[in-house]
């Protein structure tokens, strides 16, 4: 008699409890790691925030819903709520995918596609980078799973809630064009999607896409030159590499931990006389492993063609939205009997892929400051700077700081750990930050901060011009929570007072 594991046993009985298990377990580690241990919002988290606090119908940096959603769940909650926020939209997309996969493969196999997706590096560790990308995710696994409900299920209302998710997506992230162009190409391509055009429901959803996105559309086309301009925001990240190629090997080692748990549950190589547990399904229909493989596949060989026609990443560096698919697309492709080698293994390797990268985390910001001399950014003190900055700005003007600049990620994390959430001008490409003007700063004051590695106290070079008479003081250290064998973090900076208003003449 084969003996069949408890694992084995939760997955052909008890799908949904261990999908919700296994997300929620993910969603709560990502979200409490960060909110306790971490000093600083990771990557562009400040800058969203900076944005967002001005709730303006878009910026260079893309449409506006990732910036107003991130600003409201600061409010309600502070950090802990944008974390949040972000894991809200992975679960999302998980339960988006799930969802989808069970009408296609079923239960058990659309399981076993979520727990892949744990091995898909997008989804774990830069999910806490809430932005544009993180919640691209589920309106694109939400408009795949529409889609397929609208055409291959026939259920005409669908077509409603697919217009109103895609114009959300592109509210979201302007890398939703590329679905929205397949979904059109896909629906002009195969015989189900031009049947479903004989039906007033796609076309009438057209003029419901077009409502929801006008006002963005209305704002972009009066400052597309402004969302030109931010199209190389984030060529940085390629290096050497041209864009295309740094896309390709991106999108391909995010699937590391995905391969090394389809090598594993594969076996090999393997005996004849080992048993495995069998996983099966109704055989999947070949319009939906087309309409699987073309939505997985099209949309990243589409982003690279684009970083390589255009030079350019622009928002194609969001990369999560590209992979919600991923791990459907390996358990269509492993066939409609799966056979789970060395589960005991292959359970590990998934526990150790969910378990070991926010430990890991924590491990690096306790040790490393007494072991390497790199200067984390998550580990900077970001409310402790903000605080000084405001208090000192307040007891000098008699006012509350309303305006912050100077350095280009030191502002946003400045006004983000202050009292009062100042505005934030944007020195370094002033017509990015419409919102405010160098004027504003001279009128009613402000704090200039840029680093300072040493006790040099001259500012960057672009201040100087637009604050000809700002007075640098002497750079202020703030202390990390892990101190270690670091230097102290040196700020440079400089307060400018308010223009006195004119006393009323005396009649």
């Amino acid at each position: 008699m084969n003996y069949v594991s408890l694992l084995i046993e939760f997955l052909r009985g008890r799908p949904a409890a261990v999908f919700w298990g296994a997300t929620l377990t993910q969603a709560v580690l990502w979200t409490l790691v960060p909110t306790l241990f971490y000093g600083a919002p990771p990557g562009e988290v400040p800058l969203v925030l900076a944005v967002g606090r001005e709730f303006v119908l878009g910026s260079y940096l893309g449409p506006p819903l990732a910036f107003w959603l991130a600003e409201c769940a600061f409010r309600v909650a502070g950090m802990f709520g944008v974390y949040a926020l972000a894991q809200a939209a992975i679960v999302l997309t998980y339960w988006a995918v799930f969802a989808l996969g069970r009408a296609i493969v079923g239960r058990r196999h659309a399981l076993l596609a979520i727990l892949l997706m744990v091995g898909i590096a997008a989804f774990t560790v830069p999910s806490v980078n809430f932005g544009p990308g993180i919640l691209a995710a589920p309106f694109w696994a939400l408009a795949l799973l529409f889609y397929w409900r609208a055409l291959a299920e026939m259920r005409r209302g669908y077509w409603f809630l697919l217009a109103i998710d895609l114009g959300l997506l592109l509210l979201s992230n302007y890398v939703g064009a590329i679905l929205v162009v397949l979904l059109i190409v896909f629906t002009l391509a195969t015989a189900p999607g031009r049947r479903a055009l004989r039906d007033p429901e796609p076309w009438v959803s057209v003029l419901l896409f077009a409502v929801v996105i006008f006002p963005h559309a209305a704002w972009l086309y009066r400052s597309r030159d402004l969302v030109l301009s931010g199209l190389d925001a984030n060529d940085v990240l390629t290096g050497a590499w041209s864009p295309a190629v740094w896309l390709g090997m991106t999108l391909l080692l995010a699937h590391i931990g995905l391969l090394l748990l389809v090598a594993l549950a594969s076996g090999w190589p393997h005996s004849r006389r080992e048993h495995a547990p069998e996983i099966d399904r109704n055989p999947a229909a070949a319009f939906a492993r087309v309409y699987v493989y073309v939505f997985a596949l099209a949309p990243a060989l589409t982003a690279i063609a684009l970083a390589f026609a255009g030079h350019k990443l622009g928002p194609l560096a969001s990369i999560a939205p590209l992979l919600v698919l991923s791990g459907l697309a390996a358990v269509v492709a492993a066939g409609d009997r799966l056979l789970l080698y060395r589960e005991a293994l292959v359970s590990s390797a998934w526990m150790v892929l969910l378990v070991a990268p926010p430990l890991l985390v924590v491990v690096t910001l306790v040790f490393s400051p007494w072991v390497v001399s790199t200067d984390l950014a998550i580990a900077q003190p970001a409310s402790a700077e903000g605080h000084f900055f405001a208090d000192n700005f307040q007891r000098r003007t008699g006012k509350p700081l309303d305006y912050v600049s100077g350095d280009a990620h030191m502002a946003p994390l400045i006004a983000l750990g202050a009292p009062a959430r100042p505005h934030v001008y944007f020195a370094w490409a002033p017509a990015r930050s419409p919102w405010a003007t160098a004027d504003d700063l001279k009128t009613h004051g402000g704090v200039l901060v840029w680093g300072a590695n040493d006790s040099a106290v001259t500012p960057p070079d672009f201040l100087k011009p637009q604050f000809p008479d700002m007075v640098a003081e002497v750079p202020h250290s703030f202390s990390r929570a892990v101190q270690g064998l670091l230097p102290p973090i040196r700020l440079g900076w400089a307060v400018l007072r308010p223009t006195p208003t004119p006393a009323p003449a005396h009649q």
